[in-house]
């Protein structure tokens, strides 16, 4: 099951800033939802344990981020694949693009696509899709709360 996500999100804070807080594993950490560990492999590497609920399904995810097509401090693409034991697997990736708005504001852009399977495909294509639009949202908006100071 694919999904499409698309968003964007205004962090008060120069596109620097932002740019290297999307590099920085504390930060993500914190910011993606039920993030348990997330630790640097190498430069453009991560390993990621994230415990996600989706509808009566509550899996732990293990996976790998890559970090790809990186064209500091305006764009990148992160690409993760995660396995949830029987719940089944997810993997996708975002194309993330900054936009400086002003010294002191920039605008983040997002796309995500998702692919999901195994238990948690079998709970209906609004559920899947209504979570990860929640996920998504919450990342970006804590990403933005924490690299802005809010």
């Amino acid at each position: 099951m694919a999904l499409v996500i698309e968003g964007e999100e205004k962090i008060a804070a120069p596109i620097g800033v932002v740019w290297k807080a999307l590099n920085d594993p504390a930060v993500l950490k914190e910011s993606i939802p039920g993030c348990e560990s997330l630790e640097m492999t190498s430069p453009t590497e991560m390993a990621a344990k994230v415990v996600l609920k989706i509808g009566p399904i509550k899996a732990t995810f293990t996976g790998e981020v890559t970090l790809k097509n990186l064209k500091p401090p305006h764009s990148y693409t992160i690409v993760g694949e995660g396995k949830g034991g029987i719940a089944g697997f997810a993997k996708g990736g975002a194309d993330v693009t900054l936009t400086e708005d002003g010294p002191d504001a920039t605008i983040l852009k997002y796309e995500a696509k998702a692919d999901v399977g195994g238990k948690i495909a079998q709970l209906g294509s609004r559920l899947i899709t209504s979570t990860s639009k929640k996920l998504a949202g919450q990342f970006f908006s804590t990403f933005g709360e924490k690299v802005g100071g809010a």
